[in-house]
């Protein structure tokens, strides 16, 4: 059997799970999920066994110290996984919730209802801990998933997916509506994309070069994140203390990930006073600041920043500093420069919150908090699939409501249009 017809063997079972999955009783579902959570529990030699063999794979190929870090299942990170699905139970299902409801002059009853999306193919690299993650929030949302995971995680992967399918069996969990893509091949990523009809919809998770090849190759629609560049705007108005705590937690707290600041704004009229004590906290903190001219007269440690500073996702200790005539400045800086993802203003002023809240256009604006709470559990999602910074369907952190559509159910008492 060729690639393509594989693929399209298993977007055919995921149709037809997906059918099933949408008439499981949430008690149902909680039920396959507890049996998979107690498989993965109980396959923990074997999850460590396959996952060595992915880090050695990874150490001979001189995979860096990050990304064997990323790849290891350590008893702590299993039981993570577990507890992960443990709290997914837990969760309210978003599946059949009423909208909205109304009548009509006529009597008609319209109901607008969450449904599943259908098929959801999600492609990931390097964590072998979001095959879990993914499965069971698709499980959960009545949607059956086709997984695509790194190369470099593969058997890790399989032994992820072989507990949570034969776990989930158990419990009379529908045959394929959880499947794992076990070639190593990239066109199979190519044909997952493209297959209209059998996938709904497609979640990239990893890295801008990842998501950008998705994006162009796909025939379905695509959940997109491309980058985090992140903003903290200090506004005149800002309590001072206030604002270099959230700044250093904002840099400093995680600077590898999505949510941290990548770029400062200090109001002009205050960067006298606050350029050198934040440049101060972040030197002390291993951070190199990159600064515009302005910045650069206020603290000799500042290095000179180029254009390209402005729209870097450094992912490290590198922070951008730019001085900014006021709020409407900071919010062009944003807007031109950022990624739609996370941006943050410290003030006390209401008119120069509401300017900035209603100016950014990202999927999340913070006002006097650090831009690194964008996270599904943060927000009180309990488990998040992503973080969209796309405008349709889905937008910030999503969580299960994120994983669903809706539909309208019409009740008529034998009503005819005239």
């Amino acid at each position: 059997m060729s690639l393509h017809e594989d693929m399209l063997r298993i977007g055919d079972q995921a149709v037809t799970a997906a059918h099933k999955l949408a008439a499981l009783t949430t008690r149902k579902k909680n039920s396959i999920l507890t049996a998979m959570a107690d498989e993965l529990e109980a396959r923990q030699n074997t999850l460590r066994a396959a996952n060595e063999k992915d880090l050695a794979a990874g150490r001979k190929a001189g995979l860096s110290a990050a990304m064997l870090d990323r790849l290891e299942l350590t008893d702590a990170r299993i039981a993570g996984m577990v507890k992960g699905i443990r709290d997914v139970v837990t969760l309210k299902d978003p599946v059949g919730d009423k909208i909205s409801t109304w009548v009509r002059p006529n009597g008609l009853e319209i109901r607008k209802l969450r449904v599943p999306i259908g098929v959801i193919g999600i492609i990931y690299e390097s964590r072998p801990n979001v095959t879990a993650d993914a499965a069971v929030l698709c499980f959960k949302t009545s949607n059956a998933v086709i997984l695509r995971g790194g190369k470099e995680s593969v058997h890790s992967n399989a032994a992820i997916a072989d507990a949570l399918q034969e776990g989930g069996e158990k419990k009379g969990m529908p045959a394929n509506a959880i499947q794992l893509l076990r070639t190593t091949d990239r066109e199979a990523v190519k044909e997952l994309v493209q297959m209209r009809g059998r996938v709904d919809l497609i979640i990239p998770r990893g890295g801008e070069g990842l998501i950008r090849t998705v994006a162009e190759m796909a025939h379905v629609p695509v959940i997109k994140h491309y980058k985090g560049v992140c903003h903290t705007f200090i506004d005149e108005s800002a309590d001072l203390d206030q604002a270099l705590s959230i700044s250093i937690n904002a840099k400093c707290q995680r600077p590898g990930v999505c949510n941290a600041m990548e770029t400062l704004l200090v109001h002009e009229k205050i960067a006298g006073e606050f350029v050198p004590r934040v440049v101060h906290a972040m030197i002390e903190n291993g951070v190199e600041v990159r600064g515009d001219q302005i910045a650069c007269t206020l603290d000799s440690a500042v290095k000179e920043a180029t254009e390209d500073d402005w729209y870097a996702e450094y992912l490290d200790l590198i922070l951008a500093l730019k001085i900014v005539k006021n709020v409407d400045d900071a919010v062009d800086h944003i807007n031109r420069y950022g990624s739609q993802h996370s941006d943050a203003i410290v003030a006390q002023s209401e008119s120069a919150q509401r300017t900035f809240t209603q100016g950014v256009d990202s999927s999340t604006v913070y006002v006097n908090a650090s831009t690194r709470f964008t996270d599904g559990g943060e927000f009180g999602m309990g488990a998040e699939i992503g973080i969209s910074t796309d405008k349709l369907h889905a937008r910030g952190p999503m969580g299960l409501e994120e994983l669903t559509t809706y539909k309208y159910v019409v009740l008529g008492q034998g009503q005819i249009r005239e």
